[in-house]
């Protein structure tokens, strides 16, 4: 025991002493340190070595004097509503087209001035079938009802059931996916599946999940899809089938199916001819979201299955459309039928006594336009893109709905999106003088038997005006149409 202790005692010191070593170590370190550092700042100083720091002058930066930005004028002057119209010219230029050869003698025209006030009119008050000028009242019923900022989300969702694991696609109404990446630059194709697909593929590796079965949840439109003018009783017409497709909770272009004779533009905001239009749009969607599934790693089982999306459950992945004021002015140049009819739809679904089918989005339509003040006598609606046989409604009508997107308020996106000559839309080559290029805002109607238009005009002289003009059973098809360009070219004179 005593050795033990002395051995204890000699261990001790030799303990202290390296704790000596070690702080006489880091000293040393840090002087050595702030030496090299001294150093290099003396260094630098003297310019002997580069740095931030010197004894000689710096030079001081100087600048050009700022240029001033040229005062710029207004884009938009403020409208003069006051503006009134001579009521003999006017009718000499209705009169003018009247007379026009082909326009035949089932011709309706109005012309008012901003205010309102009509300066000329023709059977005014006489139903006849508008085609599509009749999207004009459901752009405006649409723009005034609903959200104009919200988007369709297309989502996903993760469940289970007896054979394992199940990905649900739901849509909620975007007939404008792409099958590709999200395009944040482009209205069809704002959201893109294989966006979608790569969202949801990211949340299945989370669960270590690889094999899945694909449900599709087609049901927010219900069951009837079709307007009855357009319709055989199960589908869509054969003469149809270029301009319609039953409205479905997603589609891929519109459902577009281009080929060699009609290629798909480069431009997909553009409106290239008009091809076939798939039938079953949703699970075309549903198919194309199978296979980019299988290409990011998953295996699909089976074929996509029709499926109510999974009650109380998050969606896992969502993309979302353009903005309802986005899709509406697409729908609105291009004249498109089946967006037209789903804008209708929509209303419908936003209105709790309107039916979820083609009757009740007519009804929805029109009770919205009657909330906003508008006279609908005379207004028939088979549909709400008036492709359907047996809709009419008047030249006032239209007129009406025109005062509405002059003045200001709700509803601004019934206006932004018509047709504008010389730039876009379905009447960018609708005028005969450079001069009105830019100045009227028109939606085009163009069935068999019936060409229409209306619009507002900026005039020329200052002031606005509204009008309408439809021709049914025109004698001449081509030169009523041009006798139609040339009326509204010489309205921007008044």
């Amino acid at each position: 025991m005593v050795s033990k202790a002395k051995s204890g005692k000699r261990q001790y010191p030799s303990f202290r002493r390296i704790r000596a070593v070690r702080r006489l170590t880091v000293l040393f370190s840090c002087m050595i340190t702030v030496a090299l550092f001294v150093g290099y700042c003396i260094a630098d100083i003297a310019d002997i070595i580069p740095g931030p720091l010197t004894l000689q002058p710096v030079a001081e930066t100087s600048f050009p004097a700022p240029v001033h930005a040229k005062a710029s004028g207004s884009i938009v002057s403020e409208l003069d509503r006051s503006k009134s119209i001579d009521s003999t010219q006017a009718a000499n230029l209705m009169n003018e087209l009247l007379a026009a050869e082909g326009v035949g003698q089932d011709v309706s025209v109005i012309i008012e001035d901003a205010q309102g006030h009509t300066a000329a009119e023709h059977e005014a008050d006489t139903p006849r079938e508008p085609a599509s000028t009749m999207k004009t009242l459901t752009a405006l019923a649409a723009s005034t009802k609903l959200n104009m900022a919200s988007t369709l989300d297309t989502q996903t969702f993760i469940s289970s059931d007896d054979n394992g694991t199940v990905v649900t696609l739901k849509g909620n109404g975007d007939m404008l996916l792409s099958a590709g990446e999200s395009d944040p630059d482009h209205i069809n194709g704002r959201a893109g599946l294989a966006t979608l697909a790569q969202a949801t593929v990211a949340a299945l590796a989370q669960r270590g999940i690889d094999t899945v079965a694909l449900h599709y949840d087609d049901t927010l439109f219900g069951d009837q899809r079709i307007p009855q003018g357009l319709s055989d009783g199960t589908s869509v017409l054969s003469e149809y089938v270029t301009y319609y497709t039953p409205i479905s909770a997603m589609a891929i272009d519109g459902g577009r199916q281009y080929s060699d004779a009609t290629p798909a533009p480069s431009d997909p905001d553009d409106s290239a001819g008009y091809p076939e239009l798939s039938q079953h749009t949703a699970l075309d969607a549903a198919q194309q979201f199978a296979q980019l599934m299988q290409t990011n790693g998953i295996t699909v089982t089976g074929e996509p299955t029709a499926a109510l999306a999974p009650s109380g459950t998050s969606a896992v992945a969502s993309i979302s459309s353009a903005t309802l004021a986005e899709i509406l002015a697409y729908t609105l140049r291009h004249s498109d039928n089946t967006l037209a009819e789903e804008f209708g739809r929509l209303v419908a679904l936003a209105d709790t006594n309107a039916a979820n089918d083609p009757q009740g989005a007519a009804k929805a339509v029109r009770t919205q336009l009657e909330s906003l003040g508008l006279n609908t006598s005379g207004l028939t609606m088979a549909d709400c893109s008036g492709l359907s046989p047996g809709s009419q409604l008047t030249v006032r009508m239209l007129a009406a709905v025109q005062q509405h997107n002059l003045s200001e308020g709700s509803g601004a996106s019934a206006a932004e999106g018509l047709s504008i000559t010389g730039l876009v839309g379905t009447a960018a080559d609708r005028y005969t003088d450079d001069k009105v290029a830019g100045l009227i805002r028109v939606k085009t109607g163009s069935l068999e038997q019936v060409t229409s238009m209306t619009g507002n005009i900026s005039r020329t002289n200052g002031g606005a005006l509204a009008f309408a003009v439809v021709v049914n059973n025109p004698a001449d098809y081509e030169a009523a149409r041009s006798a139609i360009n040339m009326f509204i070219t010489k309205l921007a004179d008044l």
